[in-house]
């Protein structure tokens, strides 16, 4: 299965969404902040980045921004509670997520993020 990093600073919803995403088989890691997220992503250890944007240090925009200036090439889902997080990520399409979602606020919403398939990154 693959392995997701999960760029957020709310531990709750860090240890929600890594929970289901661990009993769907996946192996997880957390990143409390943007700069360690960062890091983290442009190791190339992750198949997949699960990115919130309001994040301290350096915020959600900011890392995803980044990360396409450095090249990677890694998957991003953006998840959120903001409802106007779409239109500004549209804007950038440049350095645009995989995907978007709100925050799960159930066990079907966390099980729906981690079903879909990832290739690895070789």
């Amino acid at each position: 299965m693959a392995r997701i990093l999960i760029v957020e600073d709310e531990e709750r919803i860090a240890s929600f969404v890594a929970k289901g995403l661990r009993a769907d088989g996946h192996t997880t890691a957390v990143a409390t902040d943007g700069h360690v997220g960062l890091d983290r992503a442009l190791s190339g250890d992750f198949d997949l980045v699960v990115l919130d944007i309001g994040l301290p240090g350096l915020d959600g925009f900011s890392v995803l921004e980044q990360l396409r200036a450095q090249g990677s090439r890694v998957p991003v889902i953006v998840l959120t509670a903001r409802d106007s997080v779409g239109d500004t990520v549209s804007a950038m399409p440049e350095f645009s997520p995989t995907g978007r979602r709100r925050r799960p606020g159930s066990s079907a919403g966390r099980r729906r993020l981690g079903r879909r398939r990832f290739q690895p990154q070789g």
